[in-house]
């Protein structure tokens, strides 16, 4: 296969359990795994739009839009929902008969790859974490930007107008880089009906909700400093979605993680410094242990 954009847009969907995972494949080589964040209208593809060529270049590149959005199913266990987005990444890579994946995760992707690499972490190889989800995030009030992504789905319900203020003030540090052709086409994606009913990030409520707090907050997981893989952390210095500091956690709990900050760039490192960030990714998954 190439690595073209048409073909990274011709997927197929897997059975997984009792749910389809709809995921592209390209490329050739060792297997990465590029898992995209949990913005409204997210989806693989879209997400990694700048990287997927690039690192199909030297690698088999397969991008899941992940349970709860794009064209998989939109059940998520919302009692453990890193535990339950992890299980289905491993689940899927054991149906395409991949016994290892590099992972590299944006945000609500990167919560995934941590927790898959915790849970099953024979599966797992190298992680790339561009400003994970979960560092932190239960030992003090939730960013501007986490609330405004949390709170599109409720009060007034999803509008456009919602959607372009997040992506425009929270997901990069240069507004003007956000087209309206972007904001038409998430906005379009975050109005599918079984979304809207059920979104898949929100915030946790009912009984259980504060054990579902600290659960998805991995420096509460004694886990952590046995992932012993080695990991790049690739933080925008900018980022108002998740705190640069939650860097800072990681490197000191983790023993094999390097960390990159990004100048003047947001949430959305892969898309924002695509150039960097590809040449960052190539050179660390190609590095000799």
């Amino acid at each position: 296969m190439t690595s073209t954009d048409n073909e990274a847009e011709a997927g197929r969907t897997v059975r997984i359990g009792n749910r389809d995972i709809y995921v592209s494949d390209t490329g050739t080589g060792s297997a990465v795994v590029l898992l995209h964040g949990g913005g409204p209208g997210a989806s693989g593809v879209s997400n990694y739009s700048r990287n997927i060529a690039a690192l199909a270049r030297r690698f088999r590149v397969i991008v899941p839009d992940m349970p709860g959005y794009g064209r998989s199913g939109k059940d998520l266990d919302q009692s453990d929902p890193f535990g339950d987005l992890a299980a289905a990444i491993g689940d899927l890579l054991d149906a395409l008969d991949v016994p290892k994946a590099h992972l590299i995760g944006n945000s609500y992707g990167g919560a995934a790859a941590l927790r898959l690499a915790m849970d099953r972490p024979e599966k797992a190889d190298r992680l790339i974490l561009m400003g994970p989800g979960g560092v932190g995030t239960s030992r003090g009030l939730p960013t501007a930007g986490l609330r405004a992504l949390l709170s599109y789905y409720t009060g007034s319900g999803p509008s456009r107008e919602k959607l372009a203020g997040f992506l425009r003030e929270y997901l990069v540090y240069d507004a003007a880089a956000i087209t309206e052709d972007m904001i038409d086409a998430r906005y379009l994606a975050s109005l599918d009906p079984d979304v809207v009913a059920n979104p898949p990030l929100r915030r946790p409520s009912g009984p259980g909700a504060l054990r579902t707090v600290r659960r998805m907050d991995f420096t509460r997981d004694r886990r952590l400093g046995s992932v012993s893989h080695p990991t790049l952390v690739v933080w925008g210095s900018e980022d108002r979605v998740n705190r640069p500091s939650g860097a800072r956690m990681l490197a000191d709990r983790m023993p094999n993680c390097d960390v990159y900050f990004a100048a003047r760039t947001g949430h959305w490192v892969q898309w924002e410094r695509a150039e960097l960030f590809n040449d960052l990714a190539d050179a660390f998954l190609r590095e000799p242990r």
